[in-house]
């Protein structure tokens, strides 16, 4: 059975950037083993397979597949799911006005709104379906995380942060860098933290590469089968989190662009929006833009 698929390249504006994306459609049939098999043909960090809705008024429902696992909720995927979808089913309607996309995800049903602007590229944002939440386990003490990265451990931390573990979905060690230049230097090595599906690791620093960016991020997740990603919109929805803990921002709503691939010569932009009431994290949503790159067939 030939079904189709399309690669888009998400968290960017130009093709060749930002962070690949493949997206089979017509998935009826298909086990969660061919699922897996066909996303370490595709070998990007994530391949989403869409399905008919159970909800009749959603638009599909969609699993998602590293190389190595299943994730039930991951924000490239559903940035350019959105924005692929639209355009597929109503491009009229793209050309004049914003497009509402629904994917169930394993995480809940996630809302997205996707747009065209003349010029622009496709462009989508959707809210958390689940606000971050602090994980009860202690993190790695700093000379382990070190040790795993390939750094010093006065390089671990700066300001108020510390290691911490977050999820939105999906869990991460989110690592604060003292500079651009240790973080650079960073490597995924043996970290013990990810062995028997522990979290990937999410490594951040307030020294940026461009202006307007508020920070700049690495992400490795070898235990994924994802040795390092150009941009993950899952760890920046559990980075909510960390910003509503260690920055103390004002009530209000604030967006936060973040800077990840650059080291991977896929540079990418992730808008990450919070809403902080009463210093308490409300909501949070994520964005950015994405193009197609590439269309064909499976013949499975």
């Amino acid at each position: 059975m030939a079904r189709g698929f399309h690669t888009l390249d998400v968290f960017t504006e130009q093709p060749l950037a930002g962070n690949p994306l493949a997206v089979v459609l017509d998935c009826e049939g298909l086990d969660g083993d061919r699922m897996q098999a066909i996303a370490r043909e595709f070998n990007l960090s994530e391949t989403v397979f869409v399905l008919p809705p159970r909800d009749a008024g959603h638009s599909a429902r969609v699993r998602i597949f590293t190389p190595g696992r299943e994730l039930p909720f991951a924000g490239h995927p559903t940035i350019g799911t959105a924005c692929l979808l639209a355009q597929l089913r109503a491009p009229d309607r793209l050309a004049a006005q914003d497009v509402r996309i629904v994917l169930e995800e394993e995480v809940g049903a996630v809302a997205c709104r996707v747009r065209r602007r003349e010029g622009q590229a496709l462009s989508a944002d959707f809210a958390l379906p689940r606000l971050p939440e602090r994980l009860d386990r202690l993190p790695p003490s700093r000379a382990e995380i070190a040790e795993g990265l390939g750094l010093a451990p006065e390089e671990i931390g700066f300001d108020r942060h510390a290691p911490s573990l977050f999820s939105a979905g999906a869990p991460f060690l989110f690592v604060p860098v003292r500079s651009l230049a240790a973080i650079a230097r960073a490597r995924p090595g043996v970290a013990s933290w990810t062995e028997n599906g522990g979290p990937a690791t999410y490594l951040y620093t307030r020294e940026v590469a461009e202006d307007g960016a508020a920070y700049h991020a690495r992400m490795f997740a070898g235990g994924w089968g994802v040795p390092e990603d150009p941009a993950t919109g899952s760890a920046a929805a559990a980075f909510a989190g960390v910003v509503s803990a260690f920055d103390d921002p004002a009530d209000g709503e604030h967006v936060l662009r973040i800077e990840q691939g650059f080291e991977m010569g896929r540079p990418s932009r992730i808008l990450l929006g919070i809403g902080i009431e009463r210093s308490a994290l409300r909501s949070a949503s994520i964005g950015g833009s994405a193009v197609i790159v590439s269309s064909g067939a499976l013949d499975l």
